[in-house]
């Protein structure tokens, strides 16, 4: 029974022309082969399992081949090749850094370079991994690697280029290896299953693609635990049953679930994913992923971008062209933010069905508009209304035909559910419009009326000043049907500061358990500032924020104390001054006595006076 041999190594590349993925590369490493343009020190960098050790192992080999190819690869007949493939050469010495990166293996590699070569006319030194050298280490090596003798050749090898000191990356050249393809490790692949023997189904291949994630020896190693699993017949569902992935089949049908509006559909076949033992983040990533494929398929011009056989890429297509672009910026959008709120959320199922039934709700069919079947009110006479097919648009009434509807009834009869057959004429609405109603606090920012029970609802305007907090002027209101009654009387009441201020006190007396609200009031000032137009003074926009925050029961309350719906409260900022002065006692007295009328009242009763 011969050893078996894992396919990364027996079918790791031996030439050039074997290297999967990194054409461009092989390339121009072979060229400078050819020309004699050698350089002392090379980079070679990239993801894990792209070919870069291989790489650095194959141009060491070409490098010192007595008898090289036309097309620049080894003979693989002197000696220094069958050295090199029996592992037996004393011209390449390969170093792992990981373990050797100390100050003491960088000295001991450079008393290697001094000796020269015993055979062939280079000495290549491959470094594996080399980030992993200590500081020190890169620093006792830059002297050898800038350096070297016109014999000693320098391959150094990472994954992490980031982590190489400048100094390092400014004397090598340096070569960025790429991912591999999906295409090409299935190729890659599929000449494997001919060598080996073994039947493969493409859907297959391109799943141990896909899940390689662009390196050719995590592929080879997949494909292996594949193959011993299926006996040599590797099938779709033998592959994704072995490697743990979710079948595409899944999220196919729940997009069909999507399009139907289907929300129990769509929360059962998620039901089916969580029963097989898979992760619901893996799930939701899985569906951002298809819904991603979904819309590079939605275009002739992007579908190249899917990564997956012909078979499948039809069946992408075929379903991307039943949606639009709102259904895929919308549902990504939503897999995205489930995605980063998974982590936090309390109950993560929930989390994900919440999304699914949003999901659901991009493309659900438009809802009856309220009053099907029944004649709109129209909000602005002016404006014609559509009517149903069987009744023809009305004209505008004029003023005679509104005093007298009941005679033009007999000629356009109409069932009871659709029309009144007798509507009240409003003649005097039309002439004389309600009184306006004031509009109270009415910031930069939005516009909240202030609306009595029973009265009509204001129209109020943003105000253009650049107060913070400011009154607009009152509009009038909506015509409402006549079938309504006509709004209450607007309160007028005279009323002086002092009244204002008992007001304002009662609020405060009364609400104690608004603790904010309360602190903010204790140190406003009030001061007239027009008809029924009060400014209030505050220490800051702070307590300005918290009097807006409740200003429709503050403006309700002081509004019936006073008995004036005209109130308005212009709130803003204390200006402050630049005087600096040191007050004597007195003054401070008179300054607060100025600020807090109040306060002048509270000396006298208790008979206060400086000392």
């Amino acid at each position: 029974m011969s050893n078996y041999i894992v396919s990364a190594r027996k079918y790791r590349p031996a030439s050039f022309q074997t290297v999967v993925g990194q054409q461009a590369l092989t390339h121009t490493l072979k060229t400078a082969i050819a020309s004699q343009r050698l350089a002392h020190a090379y980079l070679f960098c990239g993801p894990r399992g792209v070919g870069k050790t291989t790489c650095a192992r194959i141009f060491a080999k070409t490098i010192n081949c007595e008898h090289p190819t036309a097309d620049g690869e080894a003979c693989n007949e002197c000696p220094s090749c069958r050295a090199f493939n029996e592992q037996s050469s004393f011209n390449i010495i390969e170093l792992d850094a990981a373990s050797n990166n100390g100050v003491d293996a960088i000295r001991d590699l450079t008393e290697q370079v001094r000796i020269p070569p015993q055979s062939g006319r280079y000495k290549v030194y491959i470094i594996d991994e080399v980030h992993m050298l200590s500081a020190a280490a890169f620093n006792a090596f830059l002297k050898t690697l800038e350096e070297p003798p016109e014999y000693a050749i320098f391959i150094l090898a990472t994954t992490e280029k980031q982590k190489v000191i400048p100094t390092i990356l400014s004397r090598c050249q340096i070569y960025d290896f790429a991912r591999i393809t999906v295409p090409d490790i299935v190729e890659q692949l599929q000449r494997i299953c001919q060598l080996e023997g073994i039947t493969a189904e493409p859907a297959a291949l391109n799943v141990i693609a896909q899940k390689a994630d662009g390196a050719m020896r995590d592929a080879l190693s997949i494909f292996d635990q594949v193959t011993a699993s299926t006996q040599g017949n590797i099938t779709y569902q033998s592959a994704i049953d072995n490697l743990n992935v979710l079948d595409y089949d899944y999220y196919f049908r729940l997009v069909d679930a999507f399009l139907a509006a289907d929300v129990p559909g769509a929360l059962l076949i998620y039901k089916e994913v969580r029963d097989k033992g898979f992760d619901s983040l893996f799930f939701v990533n899985g569906l951002a992923q298809h819904i991603r494929d979904l819309m590079v398929a939605s275009t002739p011009q992007t579908a190249s971008l899917l990564e997956m056989n012909a078979d499948v890429a039809q069946r992408y297509v075929m379903q991307a062209a039943k949606l639009g672009p709102r259904f895929y910026y919308r549902a990504l959008d939503l897999t995205a933010t489930c995605d980063l709120n998974y982590r936090n959320a309390s109950s993560k199922q929930l989390l994900v069905e919440l999304t699914l039934i949003k999901l659901c709700q991009i493309v659900a069919p438009a809802e009856p508009q309220p009053g099907s079947g029944q004649p709109l009110r129209s909000i602005q006479p002016a404006a014609p209304q559509q009517q149903a097919p069987h009744q023809p648009a009305p004209k505008q009434p004029t003023p005679q035909q509104q005093v007298a509807p009941q005679q033009a009834a007999p000629q356009q009869p109409a069932p009871q559910q659709v029309a009144p057959q007798q509507p009240t004429p409003q003649p005097k609405q039309q002439s004389t419009p309600p009184a306006p109603i004031p509009s109270g606090l009415v910031t930069d920012n939005e516009s909240v009326p202030y609306r009595r029970p029973g009265a009509q609802r204001p129209v109020v305007s943003k105000a253009s000043t650049g107060r913070i907090l400011v009154n607009a002027a009152p509009q009038v209101a909506d015509q409402q049907p006549a079938t309504q009654a006509a709004p209450t009387q607007v309160r007028r009441q005279p009323f002086d500061l002092q009244q204002l201020q008992q007001a304002w006190q009662s609020y405060i007396d009364q609400n104690p358990h608004e603790k904010v609200i309360i602190s903010s009031m204790r140190t406003a000032h009030l001061q007239p500032a027009g008809d029924a137009v009060y400014n209030v003074y505050l220490e800051g926009q702070a307590q300005i924020e918290s009097i807006e925050s409740n200003k429709l029961k503050i403006m309700t309350h002081l509004r019936d104390a006073v008995s004036n719906d005209m109130l308005a409260l212009n709130l803003m900022v204390r200006p402050t001054t630049d005087d600096h002065r040191i007050l004597t006692p007195r003054e401070v007295v008179e300054d607060i006595k100025q600020r807090r009328p109040d306060f002048v009242p509270f000396i006298k009763d208790f008979q206060l006076g400086l000392a």
